[in-house]
């Protein structure tokens, strides 16, 4: 096993790098490991099944190299609605123009005499006045007339329209099941590789997260769920965000398609509240899409990327996701190395380190209440330098790593699953500690295994929380303070 670099990686923002061509061997993996990835993306919009069994077998191997917990989560591709292919591939168009979209043209017979389209229910959702949004909103079409699958069109922004876009219904409304026949299969799939999470993309409303959770329980898989809001319905209201984030165990901030269906301009306001939303609930939130776009082919990011990274550290997301930048770009360790030196000058701030979250708030469970006190203690006693919890399922880890803090949070578990779930929470460092029935002794052990997450020295103080039960669930109810000797 090589020599343990967790320690050296001092980000309470997680990194999440999608994995593809450019980023697939385990050399390439392990450097990304190294220099402060702890989330990876397997996008099922892309690639096979032999593939990603590849892919998923090399992120292991390169964590178990570095002896490190990586969570990977996989993103199923859902019902993404893209127009058919034009003849030529490409045609040119001007703001007034008519253009007829008709599921009825053959798929490759796109022209400017019309262009085919797959979704059942593209039609019966829109009508005269609504707004088509067209390869991410650079083309867009106006309805004037709908007959049968035929919808007429004018265009109103773009000037040239390519095969196989995506379409997107400006304010939502799209009728199409969360899940489809990939999706499930790729569920399947994703179960039998025991994957940490799974994303469900375009949900329309919370009961989509929960088919998607009662197909998942059909084949025994306990894969945490995290929905991706990119809808505009399922963020109406404060009410209706809430219910989505209850509806699962995470959320992801998709801000491509959100975006297009609810304008750009409105996007960052809703990344904010959804993100407030997410820690009040006590889920985890990744903001996504575009965080570092131009390192694809940049070995530097621009000013609004660095801006738009550090924005999403201030809000106190949980993680920030890289997309094409890690798995097709020309630098996806350089990316990773980008925005962990982002995070790190961000979390410096004051700002990001001290929380007043809670503070009047009364607790429901004996484990968060454990959680938030052992918050408290940490944040207001100087000499506490880090805060450990012995978690079975690491749920007290996700409520401390919802208050604000400059010391590290480390989860310590028996259990691997555990460990690579955590990895997931804002500034939860995992860290294995073997299972022993007599929890005194295990304690004695506790600063040794702290120090392969942690540098800690003689006299510093560490707030561990743990339960007497030991092996089961939602027991923790005692807080300690432990002194390095």
């Amino acid at each position: 096993m090589k020599e343990n670099h967790k320690i050296n990686n001092l980000n309470r923002t997680k990194i999440v790098a999608t994995v593809g061509p450019a980023s697939g061997s385990v050399a390439v993996l392990e450097q990304m490991i190294i220099n402060g990835c702890s989330v990876f993306r397997i996008n099922f919009s892309h690639g096979s099944h032999e593939s990603h069994g590849e892919s998923i077998a090399n992120i292991r191997q390169a964590a178990k190299n570095l002896g490190q917990n990586v969570s990977i989560l996989g993103d199923l591709q859902g019902p993404k609605i893209r127009i058919g292919a034009i003849k030529g591939d490409s045609i040119d168009l001007s703001v007034g123009q008519e253009l007829l979209l008709d599921s009825d043209i053959a798929d490759e017979d796109g022209s400017l005499d019309g262009v085919s389209y797959l979704c059942d229910t593209l039609a019966e959702s829109c009508g005269p006045g609504r707004i088509l949004m067209l390869d991410d909103g650079r083309v867009q079409l106006e309805v004037t007339s709908v007959n049968g699958n035929a919808i007429s069109t004018k265009v109103i922004a773009g000037t040239k329209l390519s095969s196989r876009k995506g379409l997107n219904l400006k304010g939502g409304g799209l009728a199409e099941d969360a899940l489809t026949p990939k999706d499930i299969k790729d569920m399947a799939f994703a179960a039998k590789q025991n994957l940490d999470y799974m994303c469900v993309s375009f949900p329309s409303k919370a009961q989509d997260m929960l088919d998607a959770r009662a197909k998942l329980d059909e084949i025994d898989c306990s894969t945490k769920l995290i929905a991706k809001l990119e809808r505009a319905e399922v963020v109406e209201s404060e009410a209706v965000i809430d219910e989505m984030i209850n509806s699962c165990d995470g959320v992801m901030v998709a801000r491509g398609d959100l975006a297009v269906e609810v304008g750009f301009e409105s996007v960052t306001s809703y990344q904010k509240q959804i993100v407030a939303r997410s820690r009040k609930l006590n889920k985890p939130v990744i903001v996504a899409t575009q965080m570092m776009e131009s390192m694809i082919d940049s070995p530097v990011p621009t000013r609004a990327e660095v801006s738009d990274v550090a924005n999403a550290v201030f809000d106190y997301a949980d993680a920030v996701m890289l997309s094409a930048e890690t798995a097709v770009g020309d630098y996806p360790i350089e990316v990773i190395q980008t925005v962990y030196d982002v995070i790190i000058a961000t979390e410096e701030h004051a700002l990001t380190q001290v929380s007043k979250h809670r503070v009047e708030t009364e607790f429901e469970y004996v484990d968060e209440s454990i959680a938030m006190a052992s918050m408290y203690l940490a944040n207001h006693f100087k000499a506490v330098k880090a805060i450990v919890c012995l978690t079975e399922s690491g749920s007290t880890a996700l409520w401390m790593s919802r208050i604000k803090t400059h010391l590290p949070l480390v989860a310590m578990s028996p259990k691997e699953a555990t460990l690579n779930g955590v990895a997931l929470y804002k500034g939860v460092r995992p860290a294995h500690l073997p299972h022993n029935s007599e929890r005194n002794s295990q304690l004695e052990d506790v600063i040794k295994y702290v120090g392969n997450a942690v540098e800690l020295k003689k006299g510093d103080y560490v707030a561990i929380t743990y339960g007497d039960v030991v092996g089961v669930d939602g027991h923790t109810n005692t807080l300690k303070l432990l002194q390095v000797s």
